[in-house]
């Protein structure tokens, strides 16, 4: 197999540009979601609870349904690996990691129905990286309404299938992130040297955003910060192994807060020198790029540490950057290069488990 030579420099707009041979450009995308357009119908085994189903429309249009009601139009770049792929060349992106779409966690439901949801998508993702092992990498799903359940799936997904890790949501059908009946889960996902991306679920914290039109612009990064801010202030992350927590869309508005949450603990006795401090307990944590926003971008950098972000899209959704690196494109090279593929590489030594990828693997640090 020959492998690509990368190479970054800048255009005359002053934009980062990747100059590729051999065809593959350079991306590593962590922030991408797919779905199995024949998803197991689980409304007659467990006709109590709400399921995903994918009615086709045609072969390349489709509507996710939830409970009986349409979610979203989708199509067939959720599922098809020519599509994505024809995508990928055109934008640049060497490697995608796949992940449910998180309205299919199921965290409300029966967690038998949802352990059993979570495995078939999982072996959906890793057909899909078995056949293009040079393009794709897979986050899996788990029911992690019960932890026993999610321990052996997300096993599963690392040790037999090849998956750098996982995707979550911030919350566990109310159960916080940083509530101690976790412990285990991810005590075992720092044993795994698994990747977990928290991504939000529920973009309506109250009533209000709704009318307000704000649940996708400040519902979901409002999710994230919650989740984020009870992981940084709730001691969970001392008590807990370290292990590689990715904040989707830029860990939302913690960057924004952490000085507020730094002066609400020292206002409740932390002393300003202490490691429990949350803006040092937060570089533990990493983010992606999905910002929009180039201010926005630096504060999560300057938050989490240049080698703590990594690229994102939110591909194949309408929430997209366009162009796909819109920001990331206007940082330092050196920077760039970190955040669209040597971070990933650099600190997670997972990357060859699901084959060849199209740069070796650094070492680790």
């Amino acid at each position: 197999m020959v492998r690509p030579t990368i190479s970054i420099g800048r255009n005359v707009e002053g934009r980062n540009v990747i100059n590729t041979a051999h065809g593959h450009p350079g991306l590593i995308d962590v922030h991408t979601h797919a779905i199995d357009p024949a998803l197991p119908d689980l409304s007659t085994t467990y006709p109590q609870d709400r399921w995903p189903r994918v009615d086709q429309i045609s072969e390349t249009d489709a509507t996710l349904v939830f409970g009986g009601s349409a979610y979203r139009k989708i199509d067939h770049r959720c599922w098809s690996p020519r599509a994505r792929i024809a995508d990928m060349d055109r934008d640049g992106v060497a490697l995608q990691v796949l992940s449910p779409i998180p309205v299919t966690f199921c965290y409300e439901a029966s967690a038998a129905g949802a352990a059993e949801l979570a495995a078939s998508q999982n072996d959906f993702f890793a057909r899909l990286v078995t056949d293009h092992p040079l393009r794709f990498a897979a986050l899996g799903g788990v029911a992690l309404q019960d932890p026993d359940r999610a321990i052996d799936e997300l096993r599963r997904c690392v040790r037999q299938l090849g998956f750098l890790g996982v995707e979550i949501a911030t919350q566990v059908n109310g159960t916080e992130l940083a509530d101690p009946c976790l412990d285990e889960f991810f005590a075992v996902a720092h044993e795994l040297d698994a990747l977990i991306l928290v991504h939000p679920s529920d973009q309506d914290l109250t009533p209000r955003l709704p009318g307000l039109r704000l649940s996708f612009g400040a519902g979901m990064p409002l999710e994230t910060t919650i989740a984020a801010a009870g992981l940084v202030g709730s001691g969970a992350l001392t008590r807990r192994p370290y292990v590689r927590l990715c904040l989707a869309h830029g860990a939302g508005a913690l960057p924004a807060v952490i000085g507020r949450l730094d002066k609400g603990a020292m206002m409740a006795g932390l002393d300003p020198g202490s490691a429990d401090r949350p803006r040092t307990v937060a570089r533990q944590l990493w983010c992606d790029s999905i910002t929009y926003d180039r201010l926005a971008l630096d504060a999560a950098i300057a938050l989490f540490g240049e080698d703590h972000v990594v690229f994102g899209s939110d591909y194949p959704f309408p929430a997209m950057p366009k162009p796909l690196d819109d920001v990331v494109a206007q940082l330092p090279i050196e920077l760039f290069r970190k955040i669209s593929r040597t971070n990933l590489e650099n600190h997670h030594g997972a990357l060859p488990r699901s084959g060849p990828h199209p740069l070796p693997v650094a070492g680790r640090h």
